[in-house]
């Protein structure tokens, strides 16, 4: 049995009755994010999908992390395709009372990542330019490719924990399916699974971040709200319509 499946209890709804078929592990990864206007949101995302708000307002994160083991079931990891970073620009919606996570951007290093996933699962991946370095309280992380940059440092600040249910960071982060687009315009439902994110409180430190004006968003000076996680294992479904 995959570990991402020795937690159950946690979901918000079961797991599907057919077998996973993706496997990935999550690795040093940064939760920064933003309030926003749902109105700004709108014209970016499907009208069959509802956006969700907390607290009066919705919210738009930027997550930088690294991959590994990402193969499909059951082959083995291979060399130069089964790792590499990601950064990824999401918000939060909802489908027939799921709620998920709709991509606005995904950006990879891998040519053939990021041509399976737009095949796959009809995410909107680029290919980028990108770095993780470790440093001594953290890491650097860069992502470059034309119009939209990324470049910081970031670091945890605590002990490991989980997140309250009821609370912005539960809300934000205990997420069990995404949603996408497919070719002829019909929407898409990707169950996803994993253990509660063992979240850290954390620090960073943002140089330059095009990711959102690439976007058309633009958002006040406020800080973000900041976690990290060190590793999540986690296992995919394939899609089902949802529309």
């Amino acid at each position: 049995m995959h570990p991402a499946l020795s937690h159950l209890e946690h979901r918000p709804w079961s797991i599907p009755t057919r077998r996973w078929t993706w496997r990935q592990s999550w690795h040093d990864l940064l939760f920064a994010h933003w309030p926003v206007r749902s109105a700004a949101l709108r014209p970016l995302v499907p009208a069959a999908l509802q956006i969700q708000e907390f607290d009066g307002t919705s919210w738009i994160g930027l997550i930088p992390f690294r991959m590994s083991g990402v193969m499909r079931r059951p082959l083995p990891d291979l060399p130069w395709v089964s790792a590499f970073p990601e950064l990824n620009v999401r918000v939060y919606v909802e489908r027939d009372g799921k709620p998920g996570v709709w991509f606005l951007s995904l950006d990879a290093t891998n040519p053939l990542a990021v041509w399976a996933a737009r095949r796959f699962f009809h995410l909107p991946y680029f290919r980028a330019r990108m770095s993780i370095t470790c440093k001594t309280k953290g890491f650097k992380y860069s992502s470059h490719r034309s119009g939209a940059e990324f470049l910081g440092s970031y670091g945890p600040t605590s002990e490991v924990y989980q997140s309250t249910r009821g609370s912005l960071e539960h809300w934000l982060t205990e997420r069990y399916c995404l949603y996408a687009l497919g070719p002829d315009g019909s929407l898409w439902r990707n169950d996803v699974h994993h253990a509660p994110w063992p979240l850290q409180s954390a620090e960073a430190t943002i140089e330059r971040n095009t990711m959102f004006t690439f976007h058309g968003i633009s958002l006040d000076d406020r800080p973000p709200v900041l976690h990290f996680a060190k590793r999540l294992d986690v296992v995919v479904w394939d899609g089902e319509r949802a529309d």
